[in-house]
This record gives structure tokens, C-alpha cells and sequence, in this order.
């Protein structure tokens, strides 16, 4: 090495794992190729956002805590200005979110508010690597942030075979027990229970019922990821895991990302398992996620934390009402997607191109009679101005395969007829080749 010149194999090697460059080359395209229909981004609906929110919202939590300090104005502007608790400033908030909209009854010291879920997903990683041997879970493919995070816990994420994309009961006991023949400890279950990224599958209530009996059993926690969960159908949703766990064997990750607005970077993870010490004494699990927070991100921004609290105080702690525009622009755009694809690809008809259909959340997948993989997408944003996620992403091997995830969350019905227009010409083409 001379001078400033560092060697590729002398920095952490994620900076060269596949994984590493999803979100790197899938920005890349997207700016490359502005005038694209992008069904790739799995982004919040922008229809509502407005700016004058986030001052109304400061401006809703600001007279929150003015009456919480007896109108004390110095400590009011301490309380937003400073920095904050490490654990987080609206943990009361959040814990009466959960209890309205999810019937999920926690304590307020049990969470540790983050900056977005991803830094709660991969400080609790962190807290439960101990050993090399400590190892996460997840059904294959996963969210591409769930490899990328256990990377850097340097924890071995062993995959669990999915049907259709969803983590069965079963199959996890397989997979637990490999990875302990293969002198692995297992010690979390990364899962998405509700429209899962990238499938788009929800697990029913028995196999969550029978999730919670597996972890028990085999001693693994289970790591549930719900950021679409609210955006569901007609029909009722199940409880969450959080809802049914009656153990703490669950570790709730949430964001605010999609249900308030992205720009803030506010997520919050749910850790009331105790933990015990030599000594006798007990903590929760919180309090030793803060103290690995407090070494990484010392905490998470009060101002950011402010707008998302107003926003809870404004509609009672319910985000399942606050977001109800929202839900019925995602049902609309899902039911207009699985509609357009029955036209374009009729059953019998060649080429043939099969889905699944959630009833909720941002994404389905589709099954194509080709690999598809970056060259193709490429290809597709340069000959025919439409995006979509290669599924190798989520595999986090770089091995292009017959399946795409397409989101439908954040486009307008033009878009969507526009974009399915140019995705059945490029299936076309590509089946022709």
C-alpha cells in the first residue's frame, strides 16, 4: 500500500458481498433512467405528504411536553434541542401506539427509539453475538437490510426454506437443528409475518401459534419485522407475534417510515426480555440494546422523534386511522396491478407468467419464463423505460433468477397500466430471445 491507497481486501468484506450493492445499483438505475416506471422502489405513497405537517406535528408535541414541564420554556427547547435520552424521548407514545392498533401491551422502558428500524435490527443482532457460533435465521429470499445487518454483527445467517416465500414452523425445526449438527448456536428467527418484503406472503394464525411454540422449544427468539402490517385487506388480519406472545419470545421491530413519512429515520425496536446477571439482578433487554446505541449513534434525533410523537398525538395513538387514505390508495393500486396482469398474461397464454396475490402491504412477485437478473433489468430500463427488483437481491448471492418483485405502493393508476404495458413487451421480447 503506498500513500492513501487502501487494498479492497483490507476493508470489511460486505464492501464487496453482492448484498452490498442492491441498494447502491438500484439508485443507480433509477437516476440513470428518470422517465422509468419504477416498479422497484418500495417506497411510502407521496400523495399526502405536505411540509406544513412536519410543523404542525413539532408544534402538537411541542404543547405536549410544554404541559408535561408546567410551561417551563427552557426546558421545553432542552427537551427538543438537546441531546436526548439514548433510549429515546417518545417511548410512551410509541408503547400506546402499540397497545391501540396492535393490542400489544408493553412497557415504555422496554423500547429503545432508533434511528430507522434498520439500526434496531442490527444493534439487536449485536446484543445477542456473543460467539462466532451465535447465529440469525431467516427464510430465503429475505429483506436485503436483514443480510446486510447480520454481515455486520458478524453473525452467519443461516436461511430456512420457504413456501411461497413465507417461514413455515416445520421447516425452520429443520433448519434449527442443522445449524446445530453444523456446531451453530442458534439464537433469533429473523421473521416477516404480515406481506413480507419481497414476497409479498403473510403467515395464519396457526403457524404463528406454532412459530411461538418452535421458539419456546428450540430457545430462539423471534425477530418480528412489521412495517406494512397496517396496510391490509377486508378480511381481518391475525394478530401479530408480539400480540400472541405470552413468554417474551418475541423482539418487535417497527418503523415509522411507512406509516408517517421516511424522511424522518425513526424506528424503535421492543425488548422486554430480562436479562439476567451473576449477580442476581436482572435488566431488560432495552437497556442493554441503549447501551450498544449509545456507542454507535448516541441517540436518535429529538427533533425527528417530535414530529413522529405529534403525529401519534394527533390521532389519538392510532396510526391504523391516521393512515387510512393511504390504505385505500394501496388496495386500489394492488387491485389494479393483479387486474392488469390478468389481461396481459391470461392463463394458457404464451409466455407464461404466473404471481401470487397478497391481500395487503407493497409487493407481490412474479414468476417469469427467463433468469432475470441485473443485465435484464438493465435491458428493461434501457429498451423499454420499466423498473423492477431482480429477486437475486434477496438471495444475496448474485445468481439471477425467473422471478421479479414488483411494488406497487408510491405509483398512480397511469403509471401502472403505462408500466405494464412496457413490462409485457419486455417479457415478451425476453421469451422471443
Amino acid at each position: 500500500m503506498t500513500g492513501a491507497d487502501i487494498p479492497i481486501d483490507e476493508l470489511n468484506d460486505l464492501v464487496t458481498a453482492p448484498i452490498a450493492e442492491s441498494m447502491n445499483f438500484l439508485n443507480e438505475i433509477a437516476q440513470e433512467y428518470p422517465d422509468a416506471v419504477s416498479f422497484a422502489a418500495g417506497r411510502p405513497y407521496e400523495g399526502y405528504f405536505d411540509l406544513d405537517d412536519v410543523h404542525r406535528y413539532l408544534d402538537v408535541y411541542r404543547d405536549h411536553v410544554r404541559a408535561r414541564f408546567g410551561g417551563d420554556e427552557r426546558r421545553v427547547t432542552s427537551h427538543l434541542m438537546q441531546y436526548g435520552r439514548t433510549k429515546g424521548i417518545i417511548n410512551d407514545l410509541v408503547a400506546r401506539n402499540l397497545a391501540v392498533d396492535e393490542k400489544i401491551s408493553v412497557d415504555p422502558e422496554a423500547i429503545v427509539v432508533t434511528v430507522g428500524c434498520q439500526e434496531a435490527l442490527y444493534l439487536t443482532l449485536r446484543a445477542l453475538r456473543r460467539t462466532d457460533r451465535d447465529a440469525v435465521l431467516a427464510v430465503m429470499p429475505s429483506y436485503v437490510g436483514m443480510a446486510g445487518a447480520a454481515h455486520l454483527a458478524d453473525m452467519p445467517l443461516v436461511p430456512v426454506d420457504g413456501t411461497a416465500g413465507a417461514l413455515r414452523p416445520d421447516r425452520l425445526v429443520t433448519a434449527i437443528e442443522q445449524a446445530r449438527a453444523a456446531g451453530l448456536r442458534p439464537r433469533a428467527v429473523y421473521v416477516m409475518a404480515d406481506f413480507a418484503n419481497p414476497s409479498g406472503a403473510s403467515l395464519g394464525l396457526a403457524d404463528r401459534r406454532d412459530l411461538l411454540e418452535v421458539s419456546a422449544e428450540h430457545d430462539v427468539l423471534l425477530l418480528e419485522d412489521n412495517p406494512y402490517g397496517l396496510f391490509h385487506g377486508d378480511r381481518e388480519q391475525p394478530p401479530t407475534l408480539k400480540a400472541l406472545d405470552t413468554d417474551r419470545r418475541v423482539v418487535y421491530l417497527g418503523t415509522f417510515a411507512k406509516t408517517c413519512m421516511p424522511g424522518t429515520r425513526v424506528g424503535y425496536v421492543v425488548a422486554d426480555q430480562t436479562v439476567g446477571a451473576p449477580d442476581g439482578t436482572a435488566t431488560l433487554l432495552a437497556d442493554e440494546i441503549a447501551k450498544l446505541k449509545s456507542m454507535l449513534t448516541v441517540n436518535t434525533p429529538p427533533l425527528a422523534q417530535a414530529v413522529i410523537g405529534g403525529r401519534l398525538l394527533a390521532h389519538d395513538g392510532s396510526l391504523r386511522a391516521a393512515t387510512a387514505r393511504e390504505r385505500r390508495i394501496y388496495q386500489a393500486n394492488l387491485a389494479q396491478l393483479l387486474a392488469g396482469l390478468e389481461r396481459r398474461f391470461p392463463p394458457g397464454s404464451e409466455p407464461a407468467v404466473t404471481w401470487n396475490r397478497p391481500d395487503g402491504g407493497f409487493f407481490l412477485t412474479l414468476t417469469v419464463p427467463f433468469p432475470a437478473g441485473d443485465d435484464q433489468l438493465r435491458h428493461s430500463a434501457r429498451a423499454h423505460d420499466v423498473l423492477w427488483m431482480p429477486m437475486h437481491h434477496f438471495h444475496g448471492d448474485g445468481r439471477p433468477r425467473p422471478t421479479i418483485r414488483l411494488s406497487f405502493s408510491h405509483l398512480s393508476p397511469a403509471q401502472i397500466e403505462l408500466g405494464l404495458d412496457r413490462l409485457a413487451a419486455f417479457v415478451a421480447e425476453q421469451h422471443r430471445s
